[in-house]
């Protein structure tokens, strides 16, 4: 059953018309909270006369549930005479209809309180029949694409936590806009290109082993390159090795078959163990391009354009943008040395133009560290500059530092390492529960899925742009707002599902009205805000927007376990009971794979 037929039949089941009102950036046929949006747009309208958008967009989410489903500050509307009198008149001339169980004026805001019964029935309907698409609302990005940039790490060297950051953002921000309706490209451009391949292969031609490569790439590529990297330290500024490596390098770019050989080895190697990685992470790339993937040809394009209009100056053989001009805070930056070799602002500028060309995105985004904030304005204004029109489509989403991020030994951290770390902790918390540890059919994969949330949710609780402070003990713990938390409610919510012996075919048919407890309905005025969370998440980019939900979601389950119980009562209200914990388990599972996470069952 689809979105639309589940609501439009609810609402014929219970003898209600969906408001006639077609208001942009509205979806009633995916978000039940629109419907009522719109019953209180139609008839603010028909007592004010004010236009529809200017209602619609005025109508906010109040913090809590105790300030009403919907809260309007009058204002807004800038409507003659005094505000807080037109709340109250407002409030008394307001028709209620089946849809609005109550309306109050408080000072110069009007709080408005959903009809329950309506409420739960349409929510409840529409998150069991739908499943995995409750809270997706494709009419926003239809026929629209969008390219995710993200994770990008340089060939080589093993993951660390910069790289972690981007990439679990922008797997969030690829799913988020999945659910959207945009169709999305996910692309990882690596690091696979300079004169560091030049010291790798100097360094593995002195250091390397066969066996290691073969065994453990990317780690066995980083020691020799540290190794290579001390040589070159150690024989000073006319270092003999730093030489080599430059020449190595001269000859990559000549297209020398035997040096192109070994890198393209190199790079292979790196990718294969990355999407090892990343599958632990639940991402798949569309597309893995890098910097190697740029060819000469398009930077020198891009060289010519720049000069073309007029953008550069040269100074000591070295080719400048002077950006000032534009925007003072942007300053000159270099696009080609004296030497005639091309640099990562070249680079960025070809590589757009070239996606551009092949994909006609209606956006892309690129999920890079606030470090790199001056780099993507000097780039996007570049592409303005060059008469782009397309370059207000591009986006930079930034994020803060990693803190502290050290293994429990005190080395250099990896996300391997960490990753391993943190399952090794959720499988001796699992096992001080022997009864419970025996039921797991596989428990070393579900204390990874579990670590894997902890790493997760720890990186994501807070606004992106903060830096955070790594902590294990905080992190891998089982109470408080954490990831191991997340996964105990959702496990706890498939144990109630698991032991009433109800079948999930019968859900539909529950008898909703038996649902009259508060937390009942509070936990249903929560679900139903789940689309309103996502449009929300795609105004702010932030993955901690749905965190924050999913926790809020969560504590309302918990009160509900000491007030609704499922065990023990009559089959019609143990069958109204199961429908709003399965509506709950549904949304949180949503909530839980729309931020890149595997819900567990048992734990």
């Amino acid at each position: 059953m689809t979105t639309v037929d589940s609501i439009t039949s609810s609402l014929t089941s219970l003898g209600l018309e969906k408001p006639e009102l077609e208001i942009p950036g509205s979806n009633p046929e995916n978000n039940v909270v629109d419907i009522f949006r719109n019953y209180i747009v139609q008839e603010l309208h028909k007592l004010t006369s004010i236009d529809v958008q200017v209602i619609y967009n005025a109508l906010n989410t109040p913090a809590t549930l105790d300030k009403g489903d919907l809260i309007l500050p009058l204002p807004q509307l800038k409507l003659k005479g005094n505000p807080k009198e037109k709340a109250e008149e407002i409030s008394q001339q307001f028709i209620k209809g089946k849809y609005i169980e109550e309306i109050k004026p408080q000072g110069v805001f009007l709080q408005f309180y959903f009809n329950q019964s309506t409420l739960l029935s349409l929510t409840i309907n529409d998150t069991l029949a739908n499943k995995t698409n409750f809270g997706s609302l494709p009419g926003i990005g239809q026929n629209k694409s969008i390219i995710v940039e993200f994770s990008s790490p340089n060939i080589a060297k093993p993951f660390h936590a910069g790289h972690l950051r981007s990439t679990i953002i922008g797997g969030f921000l690829s799913n988020l806009y999945e659910k959207a309706g945009y169709k999305v490209t996910r692309i990882n451009y690596l690091g696979d290109w300079g004169k560091q391949f030049g010291i790798l292969a100097v360094g593995f031609d002195r250091y390397g082993s066969e066996e290691q490569l073969t065994n453990d790439p990317i780690n066995h590529l980083f020691e020799v390159y540290v190794k290579i990297n001390k040589d070159i330290t150690e024989e000073g500024d006319e270092s003999p090795t730093n030489e080599a490596a430059k020449a190595y390098f001269r000859r990559m770019e000549d297209g020398d078959e035997e040096a192109l050989k070994i890198w393209a080895r190199f790079r292979k190697l790196s990718i294969d163990k990355y999407i090892d990685t990343y599958k632990r992470l639940n991402i798949i790339y569309d597309i893995y391009s890098g910097e190697s993937q740029v060819s000469q040809e398009s930077m020198k394009d891009a060289v010519k354009l720049f000069e073309e209009k007029g953008l550069v100056h040269v100074d000591r053989g070295a080719k400048l943008i002077d950006l000032t001009k534009f925007n003072k805070k942007l300053g000159k930056c270099l696009i080609e040395k004296s030497d005639g070799t091309s640099l990562y602002l070249t680079r960025d500028v070809g590589e757009a133009i070239k996606r551009y060309n092949n994909f006609k995105f209606d956006k892309m985004i690129y999920v890079v560290a606030s470090q790199q904030d001056l780099h993507c304005q000097q780039f996007f204004e570049i592409l303005k500059q060059m008469g782009f029109d397309w370059a207000n489509k591009l986006e930079h989403v930034n994020f803060g530092m990693v803190l502290g991020m050290s293994t429990r030994k005190g080395t250099v951290v990896f996300l391997d390492n960490i990753l391993q770390e943190t399952k090794e902790k959720m499988h001796e918390v699992m096992k001080k529960n022997e009864a419970k540890y025996a039921q797991i059919e596989d428990p070393d994969k579900i204390a990874d899925l579990v670590g894997i949330s902890a790493v997760m949710i720890q990186d994501m609780q807070s606004k992106r742009i903060n830096n955070y402070e790594f902590k294990w003990d905080r992190m891998t713990s089982f109470e408080g707002d954490t990831g191991p938390y997340l996964q105990y409610a959702h496990s706890r919510l498939s144990s109630v599902q698991r032991k009433s012996g109800i079948e999930e075919s019968e859900l539909l048919k529950a008898d909703l009205s038996l649902l009259t407890e508060p937390s009942a309905v509070n936990l249903v005025r929560t679900i139903a805000q789940y689309p309103d969370i996502i449009k929300k998440a795609l105004k702010t980019h932030e993955p901690s927007t749905v965190v924050t939900y999913l926790f809020n979601l969560t504590h309302i389950v918990s009160q509900c376990y000491d007030i609704l119980w499922v065990a023990g009562q009559e089959k019609e209200l143990a069958l109204a009971r199961l429908a709003l914990y399965a509506s709950a388990k549904q949304v949180l599972y949503n909530g839980m794979t729309l931020l890149g996470l595997t819900p567990v069952d048992r734990m």
